[in-house]
């Protein structure tokens, strides 16, 4: 059973979600709170398995809310927020703070499509119950990361669990996957869901001006998000990072963000083509589209990278790679919010090498 708390200031959104939480058998709603500041003292006396979170609260607000929870009872946190440019800016901030996903607050998706906002929201609660609570307190990288910073975009708070809760939850110790062999790459493609946003930075953040090679980024986000997100990793990076556009070309040290709700592909001549979202497909953008174009266009001259999130969304990509001559990482289990990609791609015995987060961004930017 996953014990779930409810956090809004509105009385009917509360209602509302707890109704659809409630109508899982396998889903408890254990309480509700209307301002962070309750929210933290539910979580402390409650113990849910994960949080439901409003971010414009009274008291308290849900960034807030989160960042305590995080350094008292590091707890799963599904965020719910606006699907504009400020709530891609706010949700943005809450995955710094500490949470683990976001869900778009739509009033009117409850009302007309009730069962589609039921499985999406029931899914995403199992799936952050069954999340690595040890990757919610990532402590910082052993070495300091010196890439800049801004004021409109701080760089990202790395909560730390505190001892009791991390011996709680430790992974068996993994098995480690030697260092990668020095090779040249045409292009570096990297794929991601939840917990996506704060692994990439992560990464990229590590990554120097004169990487040498080009990069594709696939986030499984909103369309109103992506262009929020490739401003904030272009502040934080020392590498350049924009939302891809139709014509786009690879540059070295260029990372291209797939645009929400589209998908990215390379043409014949290696150019970016942004393409409709192809409803027959679940994800827009979908990491199995730019792989398996990429392995078209540049056969055995791409590095894949496929890093934490749900479901099996560039298994099928990597294959296609692999069979092109490519190489391919996946992050490790220990260092994952949610293990499902990287486990599709390395249960498939797709994998070159199977690296902590940390590792990966070291070894990419070895190969400057």
């Amino acid at each position: 059973m996953v014990k779930v708390l409810v956090v809004d200031d509105s009385g009917f959104f509360r209602r509302r979600v707890t109704e659809i939480l409630s109508a899982d058998p396998q889903i408890k709603v254990v309480g509700t709170a209307t301002n962070g500041k309750e929210a933290v003292e539910q979580t402390l006396a409650l113990h849910p398995d994960v949080i439901t979170m409003d971010y414009e609260m009274p008291v308290m607000d849900g960034i807030t809310a989160v960042r305590q929870i995080m350094q008292r009872q590091p707890t799963p946190v599904l965020m719910f927020s606006s699907l504009t440019y400020e709530g891609a800016r706010v949700s943005l901030d809450a995955l710094d703070a500490g949470a683990a996903d976001y869900l778009p607050k739509n009033f009117e998706d409850i009302s007309r499509n009730p069962d589609k906002v039921r499985q999406m929201l029931c899914d995403r609660v199992h799936a952050l119950a069954r999340s690595n609570r040890r990757s919610l307190g990532f402590s910082a990288p052993a070495t300091p990361v010196a890439a800049p910073t801004s004021a409109a975009a701080p760089a990202a708070r790395t909560p730390r669990m505190s001892a009791a809760a991390t011996a709680s939850v430790a992974p068996e110790p993994a098995k480690r996957s030697p260092a990668p062999r020095k090779r040249s790459y045409k292009l570096v493609a990297i794929g991601t869901s939840t917990g996506g946003p704060v692994a990439l930075q992560r990464v990229l953040t590590q990554l120097p001006a004169s990487f040498p090679a080009p990069l594709l980024l696939i986030q499984h986000m909103p369309g109103a998000f992506t262009k929020a997100f490739a401003e904030r990793l272009d502040k934080l990076c020392r590498i350049t990072v924009k939302e891809a556009e139709d014509g786009d070309v690879l540059r070295p040290g260029v990372a291209l963000l797939a645009p929400g709700g589209k998908q990215m592909m390379l043409d014949s001549r290696g150019m970016v083509r942004i393409l409709p979202g192809d409803e027959r497909l679940n994800y827009k953008p979908s990491v199995d589209v730019t792989f398996g174009s990429a392995a078209k266009v540049l056969q055995d001259k791409v590095l894949a990278v496929v890093l934490t999130g749900m479901g099996a969304d560039g298994r099928e990509g990597a294959r296609m790679l692999k069979q092109a001559g490519s190489s391919v990482w996946a992050q490790d289990e220990a260092s994952c919010v949610i293990y499902g990609m990287p486990m599709a791609v390395a249960k498939a015995n797709l994998a070159d090498g199977i690296y902590d987060l940390d590792e990966i961004g070291r070894y990419l930017a070895e190969l400057g």
